[in-house]
């Protein structure tokens, strides 16, 4: 088939190929090794639904590629990606055509990592078109153009009430929410503005570009001009840190003996995760990693799932991950507490309840990344305050084992501080109240993963007690929790009701965490294999469901009732690496990342999938799978250490 070279020299450091995106050579930056890494087609006004935007660098706008039948010369946007104003500023703010000629159509669309290209030919050459973010405002259109004739930029259905001014070469759209949208052109470009709309006419060149930035209001952008003119005078500088940020991600997560497709995936993971980066914005008073772009309700920070995403993230973006961590912590409360979820809007905080501890293993994992001392001193008083907070408000009768909770006694509220909300191991709670507190309620239940996590906080604490010269104070149930929650009849880990007084429920993926933990004994491990690798409970397609298979509650799309997630998934795979049965975890591995729908091709990383089809369910472009995608990949043919070998560190 007849293919089209384009973006030559410094417009482009890979190559895109009519009527497919070809693969880059090894001198080019990583990014052009994983083409079409997601389909982002989307048209504004199409009558289906928007899944993913093509964002970056802590945006709070994004774009999407144009669709075949609903084409556009022009990539689509920007949108804004507030909660609380999600709207198309245009269906294209920058279209590109000749100016003496009807539009082309399409030849060739593609989505890299960081990087959004598309390409049109006509008789005399092509026009291709390149988008990079360069910061959180700006975004920058480069246009490589082959056909020898000049060039004509104008907007296409800009939202209703946005009216548009001149302003030297920038063309300022003002949306009625306040916010605004700056395209700015090279000095020459010959600019118009008239009912409605704009025009800019460009003279034949090769090459051009236009600088489309997005302000929350007047004043952010005047502060940002100057920014603006410094990527004009060298876009190819700014190209160039794009491509070597980028390169940086990718580099420090892939593994050189890894399988491609294997790559693929922790390539698409990298790419989630920084799609779904937010800079600090109103009450976000830092960076941070939000669940997904590509939902409403999921713009803000929620703790538990920070901990994970920082995590994954902490390998090859560091400082993203302290700042995620940061923002959490800059609403924790006076005794301890660190709230469920933040908002850019404080009032619409939840302060109802916490989210399970994996704090302390977060920050583990970029001090094991950075070394970071300071930010470990940083940090301690205030982990050590939440992990106290728990044993405070969330032990009913003392007896050093916690409980899920609530600070207004609703069982909605500890459901939900559970992070399972529908958990059928919650089925029979009710909640009682813990004496000498007015916000301290916990449900009758002890919870086998929540006393998990916090043996594992206990030690990663005592660790950063010792390397700080700190002396940890605090409660120590690393001893208790295995025997504690193990019932030896049914060679499983449960829940059970206050004072001890019985096991709750049926097996479920809450005993995964006492093997992702280390906590498990070796013969108690060897006691759940048998439910674990049978096909009709946990070893299913995709393995290791919310609740055994053959439940009689299990519901295939139940929320926290069946579905796969893949934290789950992960705990189960990697505490069995860590007790020698790591073939296995390697078999269960490629059984997640061979079935999961749509994983090695473009479709997003869902929040959680089908035991028995793969089939993706719930958001898509979700961070916390991504997160455990990067982790399964990083573990992937690699021996653990025992438990025993751990406690002993």
């Amino acid at each position: 088939m007849k293919s089209l070279p384009i973006l030559l020299g410094l417009m482009l450091y890979g190559a895109c190929a009519l009527p497919s995106c070809m693969r880059a050579s090894a001198s080019e930056p990583l990014r052009y090794r994983f083409p079409h890494i997601f389909d982002l087609s989307y048209t504004p006004d199409t009558l289906h639904r928007c899944t993913g935007w093509f964002t970056d660098a802590g945006a709070w706008f994004g774009f999407t590629a144009p669709e075949a039948d609903a084409w556009t010369s022009g990539f689509c946007g920007p949108f804004s990606l507030d909660m609380n104003r999600r709207e198309w500023m245009a269906a294209s703010a920058v279209t590109v055509n000749p100016a003496d000629g009807p539009e082309g159509r399409p030849d060739s669309v593609c989505v890299y990592p960081g990087e959004l290209l598309m390409a049109t030919a006509y008789p005399s050459g092509s026009i291709a078109q390149r988008l990079n973010f360069i910061d959180a405002s700006d975004a920058l259109l480069s246009v490589d153009n082959t056909t020898g004739r000049p060039l004509r930029y104008a907007g296409l259905r800009w939202a209703p009430g946005v009216s548009l001014e001149k302003i030297g070469n920038t063309v300022l759209a003002s949306h009625p929410s306040g916010e605004l949208v700056a395209l700015t052109f090279a000095p020459e470009t010959e600019i118009r503005v008239a009912d409605g709309n704009y025009t800019a006419s460009v003279p034949a060149r090769r090459s051009d570009h236009v600088v489309v930035s997005f302000f929350t209001d007047r004043e952010a952008f005047e502060a940002g001009t100057a920014k603006i003119d410094s990527i004009l005078a060298d876009p190819a500088a700014a190209l160039a840190d794009n491509a070597a940020r980028w390169d940086g991600y990718i580099s420090k997560t892939l593994r050189s003996d890894m399988p491609a497709d294997y790559d693929r995936i922790a390539v698409k993971a990298i790419t989630t995760l920084v799609s779904n980066h937010r800079v600090a914005r109103g009450g976000l008073l830092h960076d941070g990693i939000i669940p997904s772009h590509a939902v409403g309700y999921f713009v803000g920070l929620w703790a538990w799932d920070s901990w994970r995403f920082c995590a994954g993230a902490a390998a090859f973006d560091p400082e993203l991950a302290k700042n995620n961590i940061r923002a959490m912590f800059d609403y924790q409360l006076p005794d301890g507490m660190v709230i469920d979820c933040i908002y850019t809007d404080p009032s619409e905080n939840n302060a109802r309840d916490s989210k399970p501890p994996l704090v302390c293993w977060a920050v583990d994992r970029i001090w094991e990344a950075t070394g970071d001392r300071e930010f470990l001193a940083e940090m301690y008083p205030q982990l050590l305050a939440y992990y106290k907070w728990w044993y405070a408000k969330r032990d009913h009768d003392g007896n050093g084992i916690c409980e899920y909770g609530s600070t207004d006694g609703t069982l909605e509220a500890a459901a939900w501080e559970s992070g399972m909300d529908n958990a059928i191991r919650f089925d029979s709670v009710t909640m009682v109240r813990n004496d000498g507190f007015d916000d301290a309620w916990s449900m009758d239940q002890e919870s086998v993963d929540l006393n998990a996590y916090l043996a594992n906080e206990c030690r990663y604490l005592k660790k950063f007690a010792g390397i700080l010269g700190e002396t940890f104070n605090a409660p120590d149930p690393t001893e208790r929790v295995a025997d504690y929650f193990f019932d030896p009849e049914r060679g499983f880990f449960f829940d059970r009701r206050l004072g001890g007084k019985g096991f709750v429920g049926d097996p479920g993926c809450e005993a995964y965490t006492m093997l992702w933990t280390g906590l498990a004994r070796p013969e108690q491990v060897k006691a759940m294999m048998p439910l674990l690798q049978d096909t009709t409970k946990f070893s299913t397609y995709i393995p290791f469901p919310t609740v055994a298979a053959d439940n009689p509650k299990y519901n295939p799309k139940g929320y926290w009732r069946g579905p796969i997630w893949l934290d789950q998934t992960y705990f189960a795979i990697s505490g069995l690496r860590n007790y020698g049965y790591g073939d296995l975890a390697d078999a269960y591995t490629r059984q997640v990342f061979d079935r999961l729908d749509g994983l090695k091709e473009g479709a997003p990383i869902h929040e959680n999938y089908g035991t028995h089809t793969g089939e993706r369910l719930k958001a898509p472009h979700f961070s916390w799978s991504a997160s455990h995608l990067i982790m399964l990949y990083q573990e992937y043919g690699k021996a653990a250490k025992l438990p025993r070998e751990k406690s002993e560190e």
